[in-house]
């Protein structure tokens, strides 16, 4: 009968906000548990372990074929390189139901030795380079297992760990990996999970099996011995720890911390193979150059010399000529000064703080331990649940070594017993019809030992293969009994693990290839900060701006009265030249009250007419330039627009880094900024005169100090505004020039009639005073 229940009778109704956090819940631990973190014990994710594993059972170990894997063709039971593309096809169909991509990237990090202290993937072709270049489609690479991989599988056919079901159930694959590489910490790993991430930096495989062995040695000892052996992370790509001892121990103690990490400024190695300090090739002349050898962990060389080059073509290291990259197999990085006699130390620190030169690397030790729970551990409490792995792994192979012997022994005895009754065995198997079971009742044997005597070849009958017989009965019954105090004894176990872990050292030690350190543990204090004013070689140069807001910087300082300093375009006239240096800042103020700041080092040089200055800077249309001067450090301006409100402000606060420029003067509406003249540090009063010709002065503390805004009325008008203002000491008065080509000046030394509270509408000036208003 057909049934025709309704479909939304199936539907049930749950709270929204229950039903969400129950599903993100479950992804946020597949997140953490299968995808994103480590494992402590062979230090790999899912993705990884399964890329092996597949690698493996494609007989792809290095040197040989894997002999645990039967073949029914021996002379297939070859190693060699295989397509990429086969394995990750064998992964995303066997182990891992994910996208293609992401296994390949992934098997590609494997084999990079840039990324990897020791890689586990033996790649043939391009796998990617350190300038950030792409692996090759995985149909055009081959690959293979390197030995640190075999070192990390050893004993997966000895029953030192669980298998599980693959997500089909069509096939098995290994839980964890049982060997004795510490993977974990000798590649590090990264990732980010839910809620949690983990960063974990590569180290010295020699350092970690010395630290397990004192660890074996000594359980209680403590971080600081650890310490003692560890020196911190040693990076693929070299480079300089900076850090002192203490930042790195306590990093290492909690788990949690970031290590400041250097390029290594180098010309290579010596014949000792220490690295030659300082990195100075000298060149002819005097000149010199510096050469960089290393760089720090993930970082890509190409976006580093483009961070150099930015530095250049900005102008913000001024020091600094040229970068090249002479890089082959080995890194080499060229750093060209600007000059011989730029300081070293003074250019290395600013590349330091400028680039990528200098970074961090965090360090978040958070692992997945034997249960699949998520910790925060340091390096002591990783190395123990490490070894109380290992331990576990030993005694598991013993056990299941035990299981094997039994079997063999097994056999053995039902062979010898064959051997010491053989003519009754032929006359039973030759005259019985169920020789099986009669050889079993009168001889005691099982039925496994029953099979194995029927199933022997005749040739085994000879007298020789008895004594064999017994031979290796004898040897079997020896490792049994040793085995049997292995499993019983943990004092032996240790023993063992040490022994195993000794021999595996002569591998990865300090004195081989692969395990030579490669980081330089060098305590650095931070890298200086250098004023930009530092790094400009101070020259004298001869600023010109024109009416038409050409500007430029000649060479020296020259004559200001000659024909060839002063020459323009034509309809054009000079309206600001002045002799200033290099290394000076200059403000440029405008009408509207908002004040530039120029570098001298960056003006347009003086062969032609210049440059013009919007270009510099992002001025609106309206408002002329009213002042361009040096800012003086540590220096003050008189500010004062044309309605008669001014203050005084600080040089250091009107600076600006950017290209807008600050408004400092609020102008009202109909009023412009009229005056921006620097104070005499020994002025104590100021002086003012008006359109209308009347002239006051009081003291310079009743003018406020400000960084920006209106300022204080300093004149009353009742008609027109203020021409000029100026800050003066007031013992020595006020001079002007008397005009003509005499030159001469006068000075009004008493100043007492003009001297009256500001805001006041003063008197009128004394004889002779320029008609123009100004001082």
């Amino acid at each position: 009968m057909t049934d025709f229940r309704d479909p939304f009778d199936a539907i049930k109704d749950h709270p929204f906000d229950a039903a969400l956090s129950q599903r993100y819940l479950v992804y946020a631990l597949s997140t953490i548990t299968a995808r994103s973190l480590p494992d402590l014990r062979d230090g790999l994710k899912p993705v990884h372990r399964r890329l092996l594993w597949a690698m493996r059972l494609l007989r792809m170990e290095p040197g040989g074929a894997n002999p645990d894997v039967l073949v029914a063709n021996p002379a297939r039971n070859t190693t060699s390189y295989k397509k990429c593309a086969r394995v990750v096809g064998d992964v995303i169909g066997k182990y891992h139901p994910h996208g293609d991509a992401s296994v390949y990237d992934a098997m590609v990090r494997l084999a990079q030795d840039f990324s990897l202290r020791t890689p586990l993937v033996d790649g043939q072709g391009n796998f990617g380079n350190i300038d950030g270049d792409n692996a090759a489609a995985m149909r055009y690479t081959e690959a293979r297992l390197t030995q640190a991989a075999a070192d990390l599988m050893a004993g997966l056919d000895e029953g030192t760990v669980d298998f599980r079901p693959t997500y089909n159930g069509e096939d098995e694959e290994p839980e964890v990996f049982p060997g004795l590489f510490p993977n974990l910490l000798a590649n590090g790993a990264s990732g980010i999970a839910v809620g949690m991430a983990t960063s974990i930096p590569p180290h010295n495989v020699g350092e970690l099996l010395d630290a397990a062995t004192l660890l074996i040695d000594s359980p209680e000892a403590d971080d600081a011995a650890l310490m003692e052996i560890v020196k911190g992370p040693d990076f693929p790509t070299g480079g300089v720890l900076v850090d002192n001892q203490a930042i790195i121990s306590e990093a290492y103690r909690t788990g949690r911390g970031s290590f400041r990490t250097r390029a290594r400024f180098s010309t290579g190695r010596n014949e000792d193979g220490s690295w030659e300090a300082e990195g100075i090739e000298k060149l002819a002349g005097g000149t010199w150059q510096l050469v960089i050898s290393e760089i720090p962990y993930q970082v890509q060389k190409s976006k580093l010399i483009e961070q150099i080059a930015a530095l250049i073509n900005d102008k913000k290291l001024p020091i600094l000529e040229d970068v090249r990259d002479e890089s082959d197999e080995a890194i080499r990085i060229v750093i060209v000064p600007k000059s011989r006699n730029v300081p070293v130390d003074v250019l290395k620190d600013s590349l330091f703080r400028l680039t990528d030169l200098e970074n961090r690397f965090p360090l978040n030790l958070n692992v997945l331990d034997a249960s699949h729970t998520p910790r925060v551990l340091g390096l002591r409490a990783v190395l123990v649940e490490w070894l109380k792995h290992q331990i576990e792994v030993l005694v598991r192979r013993a056990q299941h070594r035990l299981e094997k012997i039994a079997a063999r022994l097994e056999l053995l005895d039902g062979y010898i017993i064959a051997y010491l009754n053989l003519d009754r065995v032929i006359e039973i198997i030759r005259t019985e019809d169920e020789p099986k079971q009669v050889m079993m009742d009168e001889f005691s044997l099982t039925d496994r030992q029953a099979e194995a005597i029927l199933n022997m070849r005749l040739r085994s009958l000879r007298k020789l293969e008895e004594m064999e017989l017994r031979r290796e009965h004898a040897e079997l019954v020896k490792e049994q009994a040793e085995l049997e105090k292995l499993v019983e004894s943990p004092a032996r176990q240790r023993t063992r693990l040490k022994r195993d872990i000794a021999d595996l050292r002569k591998r990865y030690g300090p004195d081989t290839v692969i395990g030579r350190r490669r980081t330089l543990v060098e305590e650095a204090g931070p890298a200086r900060e250098i004023p930009l004013e530092a790094m400009i070689e101070r020259e004298p140069v001869t600023v010109i701006l024109s009416e038409r807001g050409w500007i430029r910087a000649m060479s020296g300082h020259r004559d200001l009265a000659a024909a060839d300093t002063l020459k323009f375009k034509e309809g054009d006239g000079p309206q600001f030249a002045f002799h200033a240096y290099t290394t000076d800042k200059l403000l440029m103020a405008t009408s509207s009250g908002r004040i530039y700041t120029l570098g001298a080092d960056k003006l347009p040089g003086g062969r032609g007419f210049g440059d013009p200055v919007r270009m510099m800077v992002d001025m609106d249309d309206q408002g002329g330039i009213v002042a361009l001067m040096p800012a003086r450090t540590g220096g003050q301006l008189l500010l004062a627009s044309s309605d008669g409100r001014g203050f005084l402000a600080d040089v250091a606060d009107i600076l600006a880094e950017t290209r807008k420029g600050k408004q400092v003067v609020n102008v009202r509406t109909g009023a412009k900024l009229a005056v921006v003249h620097a104070v005499d540090p020994e002025a104590d009063s100021i002086a003012v005169i008006g359109e209308n010709r009347k002239l006051l002065v009081y003291s310079i503390i009743e003018m406020p100090k400000m960084a920006r805004g209106q300022g204080v009325q300093m004149q009353r008008y009742r008609d027109g505004g203020l021409s000029d203002a100026i800050a003066f000491r007031l013992s020595d008065g006020i001079s002007w020039a008397m005009g003509g080509e005499t030159g001469r000046t006068r000075t009004e030394a008493d100043m007492t009639p003009w001297r009256v509270a500001r805001g006041a509408a003063g008197r009128m000036p004394p004889t002779g005073f320029p008609r123009d208003n100004k001082f």
